[in-house]
Parts: C-alpha cells; sequence; structure tokens
C-alpha cells in the first residue's frame, strides 16, 4: 500500500509540473526546455514502473503524441540502431518488437545512390526486419552529423552496430568514446569474426561463416559435398545472440549503474550453434560427418516418402521404436536382433530404413502422421513454405501478423516466437520510410526548426 501511495503521489507531482511548465500557453520559444522537463517525467515514471507516455514528443500548441511502443517490457529503453544488412537488424528486432524506443539512423537518400545492402527498402527482407522502429537519416562522416549522434548518446540506452571493427574507431563512435559521452551506455557490436584478432578486419558474411563454423560440413547427402543451410542462420543466430546479451547488460546495468560493450561474431555464433557436433570434437575427438536427412545418432530419424509427398519421422529410444513397430504393423521389428537396440539400429541403418520407406510409400502423408502420433511416435509432413503458413496450429499460434504501412497498405509480416503473459508484443508500426521521423527525433533532441532545416539543406540529414 505504502508503494502504491508512493506511485500516485508521484504521479501527481509530474503531471502539477507538467501542466504548470508546459501548457498551451507557453510561447514556441520555450519548447525545448519543455523537452527536457517532459524527458526527466518519463525517466521518473519508467524508473518507478509506471506507464509511460514519451511526453517529449511535442506538437504546436503544447499539446504531444505518447510514444506507441510494441509492448510495454522494454518501453522505457531507447536504443540508437546503426544497424544494416541482417544480423545487426536482426538483433534490434527483439528489442523493437518488445517495446525499446528504436532510432534506426541511415544515411540520407541523396547519398545512399539507391545501392543500400539489405535489399529494396519495400520487399519482404526489409519489411519483415524493419518493423517497429523509427527512422533518422544522418550522415555520421559530417562532422555535424556525428555531433547529432552524440546528442541523441546522450540520453540512450543502447546503440547497435555490425560495421567492420575498425570502421567505429575511424568514425569515433567506439565503445570508449561512447562511454565518456554517457557512461550507462551499453554498445551492441555484431562482426564477421570477432572485434580483435586476426581476422578482425576481414568482412564477414553468413555463407562465409557457415563454412568456416563447420556447418557446411555436416549438412547435406553424404559424398556431394558440402551444402549451406537454406536460411542465413549465421547473421540470424548472431543477431539473437546480441539481443540476448543487450538485454543480459541491462539487467546487470540495474545493480551497477554502468553500461558495457556486447560483443559477438558470425564465426562464434556459427560455433556456438554446432552445440552437440561441436562438442564430438572437442570432448571425444570425433569429426562429424554429413549424414543427409538421416539423425547422426538417433536412428531411424529421416525424411520418408509418401503417396503425396513426404514426412520426417524423429523414432528416438527404445520405447518409442516399440511404438512405432507396432503403428507400421511390424511388431515382430521389437525383437529382431538387427533392430532391438540403438546400437544394432545403427549398424544397420540402411537395411531399416529401406523396409521403413517401402511401407510409408502406400498411404499419404497425413494419413501416416495421424496415425503415428496417435501412437506417441513423433513425425510430421515436410511443407513448402505455403503450406506452413496454412497449418492450423502455425495458424493457432499467430506465426503470421499485420501492420498497415502508409506505402504497402496492410501487410504481412513473421511474427515473434516468444510470448509474454503480461507484457505481450504487439506490431504498432510499419516499417518507416527513410527519414520519416527526422524532425520529430530531433525536435526531441532539442533542435529548432532552423537548425533541421540548415541540416537538410546540407545533406547532413
Amino acid at each position: 500500500m505504502l508503494l502504491q501511495k508512493t506511485k500516485r503521489d508521484l504521479r501527481l507531482l509530474l503531471n502539477t509540473i507538467w501542466h504548470r511548465r508546459i501548457g498551451p500557453q507557453d510561447p514556441e520559444s520555450n519548447k525545448v526546455e519543455h523537452i527536457h522537463i517532459a524527458t526527466a517525467t518519463t525517466s521518473i515514471l519508467a524508473k518507478h514502473r509506471l506507464p509511460v507516455l514519451d511526453l517529449r514528443r511535442l506538437k504546436t500548441g503544447g499539446s504531444f503524441m505518447p510514444f506507441e511502443s510494441a509492448s510495454h517490457a522494454l518501453s522505457k529503453y531507447k536504443v540508437l540502431d546503426l544497424t544494416r544488412v541482417r544480423s545487426g537488424p536482426t538483433c534490434v528486432r527483439q528489442l523493437a518488437d518488445w517495446g525499446a524506443d528504436v532510432i534506426k539512423i541511415e544515411l540520407p537518400p541523396a547519398l545512399e545512390g539507391g545501392n543500400a545492402l539489405g535489399g529494396a527498402r519495400h520487399g519482404p527482407d526489409f519489411q519483415n526486419l524493419h518493423r517497429n522502429k523509427r527512422s533518422l537519416t544522418l550522415n555520421l562522416k559530417e562532422e555535424d552529423g556525428l555531433k547529432v549522434f552524440k546528442r541523441l548518446v546522450t540520453d540512450a540506452d543502447v546503440v547497435v552496430e555490425n560495421y567492420r571493427p575498425d570502421v567505429k574507431k575511424r568514425l569515433g563512435i567506439d565503445y570508449d568514446s561512447l562511454k565518456s559521452i554517457n557512461p550507462k551506455i551499453i554498445l551492441g557490436s555484431i562482426s564477421g569474426f570477432g572485434q580483435d584478432g586476426p581476422y578482425a578486419k576481414r568482412p564477414g558474411f553468413d555463407q562465409i561463416a557457415q563454412g568456416m563454423g563447420g556447418l557446411m560440413s555436416i549438412t547435406g547427402l553424404p559424398g556431394n559435398g558440402p551444402v549451406r543451410v537454406g536460411i542465413p542462420i549465421a547473421d540470424l543466430c548472431a543477431g539473437m545472440l546480441c539481443a540476448q546479451g543487450i538485454m543480459i547488460a541491462l539487467l546487470e546495468r540495474e545493480s551497477s549503474g554502468e553500461g558495457q560493450w556486447v560483443q559477438t561474431s558470425l564465426l562464434q555464433a556459427m560455433i556456438f550453434m554446432l552445440d552437440f557436433q561441436g562438442a564430438r570434437w572437442t570432448l571425444s575427438g570425433e569429426v562429424p560427418q554429413q549424414a543427409g536427412n538421416n539423425h547422426p545418432t538417433s536412428i531411424p530419424t529421416g525424411v520418408f516418402e509418401t503417396t503425396d509427398g513426404f514426412i520426417n519421422l524423429a523414432v528416438a529410444g527404445n520405447l518409442i521404436w516399440k511404438r512405432f513397430a507396432v503403428a507400421v504393423g511390424h511388431e515382430e521389428w521389437i525383437e529382431h536382433p538387427d533392430y532391438k537396440e540403438a546400437e544394432a539400429r545403427s549398424k544397420n541403418r540402411d537395411a531399416l530404413n529401406a523396409e521403413i520407406a517401402e511401407i510409408l510409400k502406400h498411404k499419404s502423408s497425413d494419413e501416416w502422421v495421424g496415425k503415428l502420433n496417435e501412437q506417441g511416435v513423433p513425425c510430421g509432413q515436410i511443407y513448402t513454405i505455403d503450406k506452413t503458413f496454412e497449418d492450423v496450429q502455425v495458424k493457432h499460434l499467430e506465426m503470421q501478423k499485420t501492420v498497415n504501412s502508409a506505402a504497402l497498405g496492410d501487410i504481412s509480416l513473421v511474427n515473434q516466437a516468444i510470448r509474454l503473459s503480461r507484457t505481450p508484443h504487439d506490431f504498432v508500426k510499419a516499417p518507416p520510410e527513410a527519414g520519416e521521423h527526422s524532425d520529430e527525433i530531433l525536435t526531441e533532441a532539442g533542435y529548432t526548426a532552423e537548425d533541421i532545416s540548415d541540416l537538410r539543406t546540407r545533406n547532413v540529414i
């Protein structure tokens, strides 16, 4: 009760300050002061875990528009997003979807030249990566552009970048430089090979990391050479791990009051994701090989043809093996010396798979999936992407979510795979146009309309 009263009194006090100091009667010339008061008000509300409205977003006449965050979970944090292509935007998407005020900083259109990496702005790739953000165009190679960025750093919580390690030092936005401006700042950095070491200055791309991280050597059919995975898994994993590191650093900052530098790389992420395949080497000295669609240690696990497509089986352990034998009408396999134990099934993998293939090819995928699941045998259809999104369970999980775009109308994007019971996320903003929020963001930072016009004329923004 005491805590509730303290919060209520705090809100009343802040509201009184707000209405006395920032009312419709206040002249436009005092807007910068109003923004400072609003910033302080918002910070206090967030500190005490009260509902946060970003009161800095003033309109003419003293009214304001609340910052519409995608979730309350991270709504008190401001993130400056310097990333591009995929690994960095994947990281920042996790912060934006969970409510952080993300400012995407990108080159002014006059300087971009239409050669931006990451696909067309209105294409599916870009649109899926950059929802729930605001956009500020800014030329960091210009002295005044760098000054703008450093002003934004003063009250930001996080900066995320995926430049080559030497680039941020050259621009003067390395961790030590940012820390001197704001000791609480957290810098999230993703590189190809790490921030230091013999490969630090190499450019890094997903497929390079897949190869050097060992994944391609264990992917594909035996004897057919290395194969890349069908998604940019090194980029995606590096982005997710960086987001996790940033949230760990934010949590730690609650006790220390200090920021820190969060680092990962495509190569590190790829090796980490090898998991047990990597441990087979580090612990046992075993070099894993390609196994195609077969599981390297659990048999029978693999792809089998049906009358109308393919299904996956995952018959792991003796209990499930017995269920499977019953389900396919071959109870005699349970005691067959070639199949009775896991070691025997592994040794006789090819013969067993051939027998299973002959049985499964006489019924449809849906028939087998229904029959096997009834017996508690893990299995599933192998879908094309369109069929994935048509599946009843996928629809139930709402893995496709719609947001309205001013440029494209209603667009459907891939939803988050995490649910929080009290602080769910939403898609509240479609990906912005380049510089869509530049005036708004710079006004919040204390720049006048004349300042902004000058910066735009000189292609600083």
